[in-house]
Formats: C-alpha cells, sequence, structure tokens
C-alpha cells in the first residue's frame, strides 16, 4: 500500500494551529481558574473546622480563625479523649460499620440479583413492595415494640438487623445489573454454574462500582448513627457507640448521665472550654474516619463513571 499525501501545506497547519492556541490557553484558565475556586469552597469548610480545633478555646471566641490556628492547643482532643466511654464507644462503632456494611452488601446484592432475574416470577410484587418501605414506616412506637418482641434491645444485633436490606441500596445494584449483558449469566450455566455460583463469581466482580457505592452509604450510616443506641441501649454502657457519647459531651453531661463520675469530670472540664472548639473537635474525631475509607474506594466511582458513560 502507499502512502497516501496530504495536499495542506505544512505551513499552513502551523499557522492554524497557532490560531487556535491563545483560545486553548483562555479555555484552559477559565477551567483551571474554575476548579481551583470549586476546590477552594470544598476545601475551606473543613480547615476551618479542623484550625478552630486545634486552637486554644479562650482565643476561638474572639473570632477569626480561617484555615489556621491562631494559638495552637490539643486541650480540645485531650477533653474528648478522657471521657471513659469513648474508647468503648468507638470500638462498638467500628464493629458495628464493618459488620453492618458487609452484612449489607451481602443481602442487598443477594436479593437484587434475584430480582434482576427474568425468570423470577414474583419480582414485579416484591420490587413494588420494597419500593412501599421506601416512603411509608411503621413509626417510632411500633418500631420500639417490634425490637422489644424480638429481643433485640440490649443486644449488638439491633444494630445490625433493622436496616440488613435497604430498598434504596438494592435498587441501586439491581440497576446496575441490569446493564450486565445476560449472556454472561447463560454461559455460565452452559458451563454448568449454579445460581449461587453465577452471583459469586460473575455478578459480584462486575458490580464492583455499584457495591463501592452502596458501601460508601452503608458504611457512613453505620458509623454516623445514635438515635438507636439512645432507644435501644441507652442504658448498656457496653454496647454505646461513639455517636452516643459524643452527643452526650456536646449536651456537656446535663441528662441523667451527671450522675456518674465520667460525666462529673467532663462537666467541670467543659466549663473552662469553649463549647465551640469541642463540637469542632467532635466533628473532625467522627469524619476522619470516613475520608480515609474514602480514597480506597473512588477507583471504583471513577470505573462506574466510565462504565456508565460507554454504550456496547
Amino acid at each position: 500500500m502507499g502512502v497516501v499525501k496530504s495536499n495542506v501545506p505544512v505551513g499552513r497547519v502551523k499557522q492554524s494551529l497557532q490560531a487556535k492556541a491563545p483560545q486553548d490557553r483562555i479555555l484552559e484558565i477559565i477551567v483551571y481558574f474554575s476548579m481551583t475556586v470549586v476546590t477552594v469552597l470544598t476545601i475551606y469548610p473543613f480547615l476551618n473546622v479542623l484550625a478552630i480545633s486545634l486552637n486554644d478555646s479562650v482565643d476561638t471566641v474572639r473570632g477569626g480563625i480561617t484555615v489556621w490556628p491562631r494559638q495552637f492547643t490539643l486541650d480540645n482532643y485531650s477533653l474528648i479523649f478522657t471521657y471513659g466511654s469513648l474508647i468503648t464507644g468507638f470500638k462498638i462503632s467500628f464493629l458495628r460499620t464493618v459488620i453492618g456494611t458487609i452484612a449489607g452488601l451481602i443481602s442487598g446484592s443477594m436479593l437484587a440479583y434475584t430480582l434482576a432475574r427474568s425468570d423470577f416470577q414474583a419480582r414485579r410484587f416484591i420490587s413494588i413492595f420494597l419500593a412501599v418501605t421506601m416512603y411509608v414506616t411503621g413509626g417510632l412506637i411500633p418500631g420500639f415494640i417490634l425490637m422489644k418482641d424480638l429481643h433485640l434491645i440490649d443486644t449488638f444485633a439491633v444494630y445490625i438487623l433493622p436496616g440488613l436490606v435497604s430498598a434504596f441500596n438494592v435498587f441501586v445494584i439491581r440497576s446496575f445489573i441490569d446493564g450486565l449483558p445476560y449472556a454472561l449469566q447463560e454461559s455460565a450455566k452452559l458451563d454448568g454454574a449454579n445460581d449461587f455460583t453465577i452471583y459469586w463469581r460473575v455478578i459480584l466482580p462486575l458490580c464492583k462500582p455499584a457495591l463501592a457505592t452502596v458501601a460508601l452509604f452503608l458504611a457512613v450510616g453505620q458509623w454516623n448513627s445514635w438515635f438507636d443506641t439512645y432507644l435501644f441501649n441507652g442504658s448498656n454502657e457496653s454496647l454505646t457507640t461513639l455517636q452516643y457519647e459524643l452527643m452526650k459531651i456536646l449536651q456537656s453531661t446535663t441528662t441523667s448521665a451527671s450522675n456518674s463520675q465520667d460525666a462529673a469530670n467532663m462537666a467541670e472540664r467543659m466549663s473552662q472550654i469553649s463549647p465551640e472548639s469541642v463540637k469542632m473537635a467532635i466533628t473532625i474525631v467522627v469524619t476522619v474516619p470516613i475520608l480515609i475509607v474514602y480514597p480506597f474506594l473512588q477507583k471504583y466511582f471513577v470505573k462506574g463513571m466510565t462504565l456508565g458513560a460507554v454504550k456496547s
């Protein structure tokens, strides 16, 4: 085959590129400036909270803290971590986050895979039933009575079982499975794979972007939850959670828990430290663990957006 020669002179091509170069540079400047503004607006609130948490509480009352503490101190954090029940709360929160996330992923993905099967006769009925649960609930009192009748009060299982299946998460995973070629399941059946093998070795590896998204939803929900501790395990100090204990610190131990020695010591120290500084320190304590987890899941978000943008 011969080489196809272009009739366009090289000089004309260079002139064309040079003519577009200023426009490209202007566009790049606009894009970089816009991204810089968005980045600053996103990061500044977190840096401001971090600066206040590391600043002397008396100096914080003056205001004017931006992204750097004027008088650096760790007293705000030392106040929080001297609270006796905080370590227990951290352990329980960590366990419920890990166990709840894994259990929620397995149960939700199994149900999503079942509803994505075209040969499942009850898929429409169950899908409607799940959708209804997103808008209609039994209420607080019936929910408490149900937990009591199931003997889940003062147990660790009350953190896991009620939220084992989330309708929203099931629909997210199901939508992703519906986008996968059904020929993959058919070929696996021809190779002798049963339904569980197809689910475990074919569907789950392909659903990593959706699973990563749902895992983050579950982890954040479990980590930030405190109201269920207040309702079901409020009197059991061995099953307290980090968020619940931090909530009690924010209330300056003015509730009935003020009879304990830890609460009395905490109340005495809180009278000498600005509540604003303690709030910011608590915000950092509960936020950093989730920020550490997110980078490990980010690549799956990028992969999911790439797969969603490409049509077969």
